[in-house]
């Protein structure tokens, strides 16, 4: 972002001009407003730099979890910030769609790569159980949790997985 548009972005989500002290990843912090959500919460709405082309939106709270209409207030605030300055989305944590799941590029196998010792070392053979090694709450919405599924599915060590988690995987997919 240009410096015209940060100035823009600061201003649109009313940020002050000081880094947050506190929290995690404080010192890419480069501006963060404090919100009250209720008295007994906390929230800061937080912009940080990372290298040379990053950035970081997030919002934090202190106390009790703000409310499910805050957060969506927020998502959709910062989701407008992302579109509005022609950034890319990268990843919303905790995601609810799928283009908010972080995927990494799939380097495609090559048909010579070798194989051989490829093991599934993860204590998961029931896909309800593999939803919080992704990262997951079982009630994450179908199309988040089948982003995740597939990029499990992709890597070397899942054709070592157990038969029966790989049939509930498949199984999942396929009723979407």
């Amino acid at each position: 972002m240009t410096t015209s548009q940060q100035l823009q972005l600061r201003h649109m989500l009313q940020l002050d001009d000081t880094p947050r002290t506190e929290g995690p990843a404080a010192a890419t912090s480069i501006a963060h407003r404090v919100l009250a959500d209720s008295p007994d919460n906390r929230l800061v709405l937080d912009l940080a730099r990372t290298g040379e082309s990053g950035w970081v939106l997030a919002l934090f709270f202190e106390g009790t979890p703000p409310t499910a209409d805050t957060v969506a207030d927020h998502r959709t605030l910062l989701r407008s910030a992302v579109e509005q300055f022609g950034l890319t989305l990268v990843e919303v944590t905790p995601a609810a769609t799928a283009d908010e799941v972080h995927t990494p590029p799939h380097e495609p196998t090559s048909a010579g790569k070798p194989t051989i010792g490829t093991v599934w070392d993860l204590p998961y053979d029931d896909l309800d159980h593999l939803w919080p090694h992704v990262g997951l709450r079982k009630t994450a919405p179908a199309d988040v949790k089948a982003a995740k599924l597939r990029e499990v599915m992709r890597s070397p060590a899942w054709s070592a997985a157990p038969p029966i988690l790989r049939r509930q995987a498949e199984a999942f997919l396929d009723e979407l």
